[in-house]
């Protein structure tokens, strides 16, 4: 079994996101059953079992001395397909699904899986409507079902229910929830085998394509950040969120918001954390001034540690929350921020 994987980058590295998808991957080319709950995640695929990995990005990102072509090897991967700038630059969702098709031909790969992000969930979408291929996203598990399909069981409702179902094709296509796997490396690492893929493109397939500033493309995304800061409504307003910038920027995180913050227009949706927004799973969640409503919670209830800072005792967020503070969030933010500050000077 083949089983190909949309990697995707954060910084030089690969994205949390991607790690886990990958620990789900491994778990479809190896041995026995290909449900991560019940696969070894950190085990090597089977004899014959083959993990690839597909990344969009210049060769020397999989040399073994970089930080991806380490990862990847460190998680299972012998092969690495990697097209270049120079032979697609930026980003084009019908391309990169183009790509895909291209290597399911060439590969024989039996599933091809991304992890459930905006661009993994785009791209999985474009490549089923180019196979003629149902595609199942936020999956949690996988099996062949021994009748040329697929057992699957995926999130439905950002989670709050689960569906089994049968995929009736003889090639899983698939997006991993960020929460389904936690990231877990192989046991043994192999040699990661690097392919320069040409792809062939269709006319057409480059007529919509993202461009982001350098600033940008090399930030970290919210829905693979270790660390989110969230602000909601009380923040009080757009230049409330200055010292959360901040405290984001000393913890190497960034900045989430609920959705009547994106609603009142202070920020971006692209920053909105919840049912309709993004689902993170960082290592923790700062929440400060936000109530804590059923679709919030939806989106940051994967995180492995919820802090929470709120004037109001009551609010539903702090049942959630591992640790609270009550108090005004434009005292209590500004003296983390200087609290922070003071012990690295010291440092």
């Amino acid at each position: 079994m083949t089983v190909l994987c949309l990697v995707e980058q954060d910084g030089a590295g690969v994205a949390d996101a991607s790690l886990r998808a990958l620990t789900f991957a491994r778990g479809l080319a190896g041995p026995g059953s290909a449900d991560p709950g019940s696969a070894d995640p950190g085990g090597v695929g089977q004899a014959g079992g083959r993990l690839a990995a597909v990344l969009f990005a210049d060769a020397e990102a999989l040399a073994s001395e970089a930080p991806a072509g380490q990862e990847l090897a460190g998680y299972g991967v012998s092969d690495g397909y990697v097209i270049e700038p120079g032979q697609l630059p930026g980003y084009a969702p019908l391309a990169w699904a183009r790509v895909l098709a291209g290597l399911i031909e060439a590969t024989g790969a039996t599933a091809v899986l991304a992890a459930g992000t905006d661009r993994g969930a785009e791209v999985m979408a474009h490549l089923g409507a180019l196979a003629g291929a149902p595609m199942a996203a936020n999956c949690v598990s996988a099996a062949p079902s021994g009748e040329g399909g697929w057992r699957i069981t995926r999130q439905r409702w950002a989670g709050l229910l689960l569906e089994d179902a049968v995929l009736e094709a003889p090639t899983a296509l698939l997006t991993v929830a960020t929460d389904a796997i936690a990231a877990a490396p192989a046991a043994g690492q192999g040699a990661l085998t690097v392919h320069r893929h040409e792809p062939a493109l269709a006319d057409g397939d480059l007529a919509v394509m993202a461009t982001e500033s350098a600033e940008r493309s090399g930030g970290i995304s919210l829905a693979t950040a270790r660390v989110v800061v969230g602000g909601g409504r009380g923040v009080g307003g757009p230049e409330g969120f200055a010292p959360l910038e901040e405290l984001a920027g000393l913890l190497g995180g960034v900045v989430g918001v609920s959705r009547v913050v994106t609603s009142e227009g202070w920020r971006p949706h692209k920053q909105q954390v919840g049912q309709t927004g993004t689902k993170i799973t960082p290592e923790l969640y700062l929440a400060c001034g936000i109530s804590g409503a059923i679709q919030h919670i939806a989106g940051c209830a994967s995180a492995k540690h919820i802090v929470a800072v709120n004037s109001d005792a009551g609010a539903p967020i702090l049942s959630h929350a591992e640790y609270v503070v009550i108090g005004d969030l434009h005292e209590v933010i500004p003296a983390l921020v200087a609290a922070i500050k003071a012990r690295g000077a010291s440092a």
